[in-house]
């Protein structure tokens, strides 16, 4: 009786091992770039890139126009005001706390967005701009508005075409250069990623994500090349590519690297 009566619990319980099982990542399987801890390379690789910094908490407070036809460039991803990002940022923080030092310039944000002008913003705006980002909730809204705008749509887009670590963070720095849509005089990560569709499958599509992401580099680099301002293309050849070249999909660490010649690395 109770040889039959464990036969019959075996019987059940196998079902839900088998599925629990399923469920268990692989061993050895790499995390996504969602992963807190893969999260935090990226911000300090697009740091590099962006402020010469792998210091990025450091960046929330700057601000200044790099004369690539996007007006200023601020904050941890360099939001824009010709761009419309970083209007967002302030009409974020404004719902957060309205009587801020920034929300006097919304007027002019708006007016000058698809433009490189300074219009109604100067020195009085920078100043603004540094002082707000001491307050956390001026942080809270860049944080808010990178992840909104940039980072989850570029790895959600990453997942879906197959891609790992490595890709996911190559499609996220795309969008944070580029943005997602062309705009005047520039190339978006929707045509990037087009051009690059056109000359290799991704692993969605039954491709080699080698290929596919060299692809994508190479599609990367003629954008960039085609702005003001972009010209340097080393956040490209001497980052992603090399950790490309080093079959290095899961965007493990060690990770050593050069932007503008200047060396950075990070050990965990």
């Amino acid at each position: 009786m109770i040889h039959a009566l464990r036969r019959t619990l075996l019987r059940l319980l196998l079902p839900v091992l088998a599925l629990c099982v399923a469920c268990t990542p692989a061993e050895g399987a790499s995390a996504g770039l969602d992963d807190p801890a893969k999260k935090e390379i990226a911000m300090r690789l697009v740091s590099s890139a962006e402020n010469s910094s792998l210091d990025w908490k450091d960046q929330y407070r700057y601000i200044e126009d790099i004369d690539d036809g996007r007006g200023y460039t601020a904050g941890l991803v360099g939001f824009c005001t010709g761009c419309g990002d970083l209007l967002r940022v302030v009409e974020r923080y404004t719902r957060a706390r309205p009587d801020n030092a920034l929300a006097r310039f919304l007027p002019a944000l708006r007016e000058v967005k698809g433009s490189d002008s300074h219009d109604g913003l100067g020195s009085a705006f920078t100043t603004a701009w540094r002082k707000a980002a001491e307050d956390p909730r001026m942080r809270t809204a860049q944080d808010e508005e990178r992840d909104r705008i940039y980072f989850d749509p570029a790895v959600a887009r990453a997942k879906a075409d197959g891609l790992g670590a490595l890709g996911q963070f190559i499609y996220y720095d795309a969008y944070v250069m580029h943005g997602y849509a062309d705009a005047k005089g520039t190339v978006g990560f929707r045509t990037i990623r087009a051009n690059a569709l056109a000359e290799a499958d991704s692993p969605a599509r039954g491709g080699d994500e080698t290929e596919y992401l060299d692809a994508f580099l190479d599609a990367r680099v003629t954008a960039m090349r085609g702005e003001r301002g972009h010209s340097d293309t080393s956040r490209v050849d001497t980052a992603q590519r090399v950790f490309l070249d080093d079959g290095n999909l899961a965007l493990r660490t060690p990770l050593a690297w050069k932007v503008y010649g200047d060396a950075y690395r990070v050990d965990g």
